[in-house]
């Protein structure tokens, strides 16, 4: 059963673009992991800043290893320096009707 995933990060004053920059690589190498089906990242228009991000992995499985992935654990470290609440807030999605 696939695993989704949103995740939401505020960038500190001043970090906006560095975040930017970040969440791009991010974003390539995630989509090259083997069990991941979507990261998708979008700017929130009301909150200048603020990135949601929708992801999709194949199972429990594959999310459990793209947390363990250098690039990931990379970019979570970074977060602590450049992100509001030093972290990204990570939702667990049930899907209910596709």
């Amino acid at each position: 059963m696939s695993r989704y995933v949103v995740a939401r990060i505020e960038a500190s004053p001043g970090e906006e673009a560095l975040l930017t920059t970040l969440i791009e690589a991010l974003a390539q190498d995630v989509r090259s992991e083997a069990g991941n089906r979507r990261f998708e990242v979008y700017a929130e228009t009301a909150a200048p800043g603020r990135l949601t991000i929708l992801e999709e992995y194949a199972d429990e499985a594959a999310f459990a290893a793209h947390l363990q992935m250098p690039h990931t654990r990379a970019f979570n470290e970074k977060l602590k320096g450049i992100a509001r609440d030093g972290a990204s807030e990570v939702i667990d999605l049930t899907p209910i009707a596709e």
